[in-house]
């Protein structure tokens, strides 16, 4: 017995009524009908991301407006639980977030979704007293987070620091250079890994919360990057004194917090973020390809055409289907010290960044020179492809796989998460 696959050949038009279709409920990156996220407040947003994007990265500019209306439709409080005011919403709703606003601006994405992460620390191992102050806060959209835990000379080691913080009986004296701040001269406070103090050992950090008032955040540099242009990632030196009880989770405890919230989060939330950037890259591209005036000139019958689309879909689902396991495992997380569950959270972002920038760069292929490389093309692909290139150095590839190499050789079993 034969059995022939059948193609549904698109209309005159273009359209077919599977295009109409809902995704399934099950991906983390679609919104459910259960979900905290405000449909409406979130394509408030998406327009203003549409529209700044093109200006904010021939600028180099934060993306404020974007910041704006994520303030006042208050998505930037969306994971702060019910009780201190938030509408308590999961990762599932931040990643999907993250992956809609990528479509338009990866820049707008990644501060959400880095954001969102630090929010999640404080969320989960925030001191009573600071989580009762700072959360309602965060729900009203008063306070953007921006992350400090880079240092120069740790080779962006996350789990080491060289400066200490210093107690000063009520309050801890802060003293830092960073030499990659996101949005930090946006942002209204900070969480800054530091050495648990003076005598401790580079390995035992704290995290500390400093409010933008108790601390002076000083530029140090510019930003004229190839892409990711509107995060703004510059340079700064903080000093200041907090008080004593803002250190997340309590002293030494930075590791766990890593390995339980910010790792996992981060590489979730940016992969959300790079899948997003390819999918809304060949979505327009499909779009042109069918429009009335481009199927005139393209034989969407063409096998090369056809092949090309295939493996550039293909790689977006091998992202997806990642994004989707590892968004569950996290979820269901009984061991998150255990070999595999650290090779797959690391396998996420490994993979998103080569695969979704693989994807744009075939894209720039097909579509070729005119509608694919020049900066005022309507697709957006050349924006999409700088974006991009810059995923497998937000955290070193190189030193991802360092780490997978060792923990591959401790995991003789091949188990997997």
């Amino acid at each position: 017995m034969t059995t022939t696959l059948v193609t549904p050949e698109p209309s005159a038009t273009g359209a077919r009524p599977q295009d109409r279709t809902t995704p399934a409920a099950t991906s983390p990156l679609n919104l459910r009908a259960s979900s905290a996220v405000d449909p409406a407040a979130l394509a408030d947003v998406l327009a203003t991301a549409r529209e700044h994007a093109p200006s904010a990265d021939a600028d180099a500019a934060f993306p404020t407006a974007v910041l704006d209306r994520l303030r006042t439709t208050r998505l930037l409080g969306l994971v702060v639980p019910t009780r201190y005011g938030g509408p308590g919403g999961t990762v599932d709703d931040v990643l999907a977030v993250s992956h809609a606003l990528s479509r338009e601006c990866t820049s707008s994405g990644m501060i959400f979704a880095m954001h969102s992460q630090q929010v999640e620390a404080v969320v989960r191992y925030g001191p009573p007293r600071l989580a009762e102050q700072l959360l309602p806060r965060i729900a009203r959209g008063e306070v953007y987070l921006a992350s400090v835990t880079t240092e120069v000379g740790n080779g962006g080691y996350l789990l080491s620091a060289g400066e200490a913080v210093e107690n000063l009986g009520d309050t801890l004296r802060v003293r830092r250079m960073a030499p990659v701040v996101t949005g930090g001269e946006y942002a209204d406070g900070y969480l800054i890994s530091m050495r648990a103090d003076a005598e401790a050992a580079e390995n035992q950090v704290s995290l500390v919360y400093a409010d933008a008032k108790d601390v002076t955040a000083e530029p140090l540099g510019g930003w004229n990057p190839l892409g990711m242009r509107a995060t703004r990632s510059i340079p700064m030196r903080f000093d200041g004194a907090v008080p004593n009880g803002n250190v997340i989770g309590g002293p030494g405890r930075f590791r766990e917090i890593v390995t339980e919230t910010f790792g996992p989060l981060a590489h979730l939330g940016w992969s959300a973020c790079w899948l997003g950037t390819a999918a809304g890259a060949l979505a327009r591209t499909v779009a042109w390809l069918r429009s009335p005036a481009e199927r005139k000139r393209q034989d969407l019958t063409s096998d090369l055409l056809r092949s090309r689309l295939s493996h550039i879909r293909q790689r977006l689902d091998l992202v997806h289907a990642l994004i989707a396991h590892g968004t569950a495992v996290y979820k269901a997380a009984q061991s998150p010290q255990a070999a595999p569950y650290q090779l797959l959270m690391n396998a996420v972002k490994l993979t998103a960044s080569q695969e979704c920038l693989a994807a744009v760069n075939d894209l720039i292929e097909l579509a070729g020179m005119r509608h694919g490389y020049l900066k005022n093309s309507e697709l957006g692909l050349e924006r999409a492809v700088r974006d991009l290139r810059s995923a497998a150095l937000n955290y070193s590839n190189d030193r991802l796989h360092a780490v997978d190499g060792a923990m591959a050789l401790l995991d003789s079993e091949v188990r997997f998460a």
